[in-house]
């Protein structure tokens, strides 16, 4: 696998800390839409899920431990060697959706025989609506979906953001610098 190495500076949206790749890194990604690597961030290393920014570059989440592991945070500026991983580890199944699968043994027998990769997309369809109640129904739907046999979301884009809390209408906030477009 090929490395791509890059610098960004880390920025804030919310509560939440940030790294946005340059358009120059996300380039030589494999997809626009979500992709797994695995790298380092300032010699610490990590595996993470890149979100598409509904812009063409992707980014993700820096969670506390990172930030501590890589000694920065919002506004610093970090030296990162990432490459793409074709292994997806199992994402995070939310409760309500676990919950829902047990009920619908079906459903929960397609959902144990795909990969790991469908199973984040339907977890990120489910979790891309701000209304509980259309969250709700996604549910219901992916149960019925998968227990008639389809093994991904239907008319579901991956080139988008899925995170209500830091995009709008599938774009990220642009809480970052534009210059980020070079390397």
């Amino acid at each position: 696998m090929f490395t791509i190495r890059f610098k960004t500076t880390l920025f804030k949206i919310d509560l939440w800390t940030v790294l946005m790749l340059p358009k120059s890194a996300s380039a030589k990604l494999p997809s626009r839409g979500m992709t797994m690597v695995e790298g380092t961030i300032n010699g610490f290393r990590f595996q993470a899920a890149l979100e598409p920014d509904g812009k063409g570059s992707h980014w993700f989440r820096v969670d506390k431990a990172m930030r501590e592991a890589a000694d920065a945070g919002a506004g610093d500026t970090v030296v990162l060697a990432i490459q793409p991983t074709r292994v997806w580890p199992e994402p995070a199944v939310p409760a309500d959706f676990k919950h829902a699968l047990a009920v619908v043994p079906q459903a929960h027998s397609i959902w144990i025989d795909i990969t790991p990769m469908a199973r984040w997309d339907w977890i990120r369809w489910i979790r891309s609506t701000k209304r509980p109640e259309t969250r709700m129904r996604r549910i219901e739907v992916a149960c019925s979906k998968l227990k008639a046999g389809n093994r991904r979301p239907c008319c579901f884009n991956r080139n988008v953001c899925t995170v209500p809390c830091v995009c709008n209408k599938g774009v990220l906030f642009e809480h970052y610098n534009d210059s980020l477009s070079g390397s």
